[in-house]
């Protein structure tokens, strides 16, 4: 019996290439392969070999990075879980299915595509997250990390992985090079694949936000992603047309009170645009009631104040642009705002 040869009573067609050349003992057994065919086929020199423990390689020589990824993810699987009993796959199921698993960590980040991050063959191991309560131990080239609460993983390749803030974030408490976060955290908002407050909101979850380098990465991650959202605001007005504004502006009331700064604002409409980049690990509820007692003055002196996020610059600038179009062309059937000074910020 070789890797090529069909395991009965179920045959490996329904299978991709390399799920047939890495399985669990659990699914080769259901695949009608003894223990002591197992260990033939497994002694020194053998046409397979163990992968890790419980998780069979069905060819002799290194394995793939694929094959790696792969095996780890079925080691760490709950279906690999002491205990559980193994479910063959189903033979019109296209491929496994990982339990309780997913990829994770700088890992993670190469298979998201990112460019600052190794290639799958140089990493020395790979990260896999399970759920807090799971006995599983480290094991060769697998680091287990444990969350209360599993995310949602994106499917990448095939494999489910974690998505890129979460990746992020186990990807960062293993680094000490205060560069090398930086490089990640900037490219993760740049190439689009998150926005600030989602990386925030997990280095925070995650403790992270107490070690310096950290900290001074995630204020260039700040200023990356408004300058970011500030170019997207500029391209929705080039691109859908609208009327140009005045840019970063500060209001006042004549000999008054500073009523607040703006990115866009179109005087003779009295609508107002801000862009809502708050940060997680600020106190969200004190900033969101400064935001409100701003927008609620303007609007009592007659100003329409559209509250954009960059998420929602990122997503649907098309939307975003009919929204302030409304609010421009409803201006005519306003009452006259009051008078505001416009100061450049």
């Amino acid at each position: 019996m070789t890797h090529n040869t069909p395991l009965s009573p179920r045959p490996l067609r329904h299978l991709s290439e390399v799920h047939r050349r890495v399985l669990t003992v659990g699914r080769l057994r259901a695949h009608g392969v003894t223990a002591a065919e197992l260990n033939e086929q497994c002694r020194p020199g053998g046409p397979w070999q163990l992968l890790l423990p419980h998780v069979v390689l069905l060819h002799p020589g290194p394995p793939t990075s694929e094959e790696r990824l792969h095996g780890a993810l079925l080691y760490a699987a709950r279906e690999n879980a002491p205990g559980v009993p193994a479910q063959p796959t189903p033979e019109e199921s296209p491929r496994p299915v990982y339990p309780e698993a997913m990829i994770t960590g700088l890992t993670a980040l190469t298979l998201h595509g990112f460019s600052t991050t190794p290639p799958l063959s140089s990493l020395d191991h790979v990260d896999v997250l399970v759920p807090r309560q799971r006995r599983l131990r480290p094991v060769s080239y697998v680091r287990v990390l444990r969350t209360p609460v599993l995310p949602a993983p994106r499917t990448v390749s095939g494999l489910p992985v974690a998505p890129v803030p979460r990746a992020l974030a186990d990807a960062v408490a293993g680094l000490t090079d205060g560069e090398t976060v930086r490089r990640l955290l900037t490219e993760a908002v740049r190439a689009g694949h998150c926005e600030p407050a989602s990386v925030v909101r997990e280095l925070t979850q995650a403790k992270l936000l107490n070690r310096p380098h950290v900290v001074d990465a995630v204020d260039s991650l700040l200023a990356e992603g408004r300058s970011i959202a500030e170019d997207r605001l500029y391209r929705m007005v080039t691109e859908y047309a609208l009327p140009d504004p005045v840019w970063n502006v500060d209001l006042r009331l004549p000999g008054g009170p500073h009523l607040g700064g703006l990115d866009a604002y179109w005087p003779d409409q009295a609508v107002a645009v801000e862009l809502d980049t708050r940060a997680p690990r600020q106190d969200e509820d004190a900033l969101w009631s400064e935001y409100a007692r701003k927008r609620e003055h303007l609007e009592r002196l007659g100003i329409t104040v559209v509250h954009i996020t960059p998420k929602k610059l990122r997503d649907s600038l098309e939307q975003q642009a009919a929204v302030v179009r409304t609010a421009l062309m409803a201006s005519v059937d306003r009452d006259p705002a009051a008078y505001v000074v416009v100061l450049p910020r």
